[in-house]
């Protein structure tokens, strides 16, 4: 990314804390033009949630929104139109992280499974994840994870695949790891009440628990982001300067070292008020009628 480079300075003494808005803007919008690694599809529309019918259409339209600026997108399920999702990005010529939902409800699980099989199987998968912060919710226990993980790496043998969950959910449960082909760390320092300032020294921090968890295996980073609007999480302010600073920071970092982050995430959801609060709905780098909420546009 050749900003960054332009900007190295800006970026590795941390000015970029104290600069304004119409910099952040400006970084902002040359990092994205330029693309990024990975973000996260926000597949619902105002008045949807999981469990919603999807359409091929509006995953197209959103499609078409993110193509220009992301290598990857990240999937979370497998049902209910959501198995479109990989089948569109690759027509666009977007690799795909394809995730497996898994809860307590384990007929839905096998449901799941089977869905997550036939869309490899048809090429659609280019990381596999079987679950998402499964451990992190109590939902299933470490042995019934490494089941579905077995089951589907002798289904699918030549595509990486991995299990999502918190960064240090690796740290204690070294059986997982070495089933994983790929350490998929979901990694935020807002959730951890960790204020700006410290954030990027925090989020390194939580990729190297991870990068030593893998024990030489390949680690991505699932999701990070910051939010722009809602309620603190103790010292971890949202605010559109925040979130700037955040993605600028993380994806100085993602270039320097080779990291790749999925961000979190695409677009605005408002259904996510229900678990975490009205800062939910406010973590997409795009509305939730899909315009884009930094760079200065209005």
């Amino acid at each position: 990314m050749g900003i960054l480079h332009a900007n190295r300075g800006i970026l590795t003494d941390n000015k970029i804390m104290q600069e304004g808005r119409d910099k952040l803007d400006s970084l902002f919008m040359e990092i994205l033009n330029e693309g990024i690694f990975g973000i996260s599809f926000s597949a619902y529309l105002e008045g949807q949630k999981p469990g919603s019918q999807l359409t091929e259409e509006q995953i197209e339209d959103r499609m078409k929104i993110l193509s220009p600026h992301v290598k990857w997108v990240r999937s979370f399920s497998c049902i209910d139109g959501n198995e479109l999702i990989p089948k569109v990005a690759h027509k666009h010529g977007i690799k795909t992280l394809v995730g497996a939902w898994l809860g307590d409800d384990k007929e839905k699980n096998e449901i799941e499974i089977k869905s997550l099989i036939e869309l490899a199987k048809q090429g659609y998968a280019d990381v596999i994840a079987v679950g998402n912060e499964v451990l992190l919710r109590g939902d299933l226990s470490e042995a019934e994870i490494i089941d579905h993980i077995v089951e589907v790496k002798k289904a699918i043998p030549d595509t990486p695949v991995g299990y999502v969950d918190a960064y240090y959910e690796f740290a204690t449960h070294p059986r997982l790891c070495e089933v994983c082909d790929v350490i998929l760390a979901n990694c935020y320092p807002f959730w951890e009440g960790i204020p700006i300032e410290h954030s990027f020294v925090y989020l390194k921090r939580m990729y190297q628990i991870a990068v030593n968890s893998g024990k030489g295996k390949k680690v991505i980073i699932s999701e990070t982001g910051w939010p722009n609007l809602g309620s603190s999480e103790r010292a971890a302010e949202p605010s559109y300067e925040n979130a700037l600073r955040y993605f600028i920071n993380a994806y100085a970092w993602a270039d320097e070292e080779n990291v790749d982050i999925i961000y979190f995430s695409s677009f605005d959801e408002a259904w996510k008020v229900d678990a975490e609060g009205d800062v939910g709905a406010y973590w997409g780098l795009w509305d939730k009628n899909g315009n884009i909420k930094y760079g200065g546009n209005k």
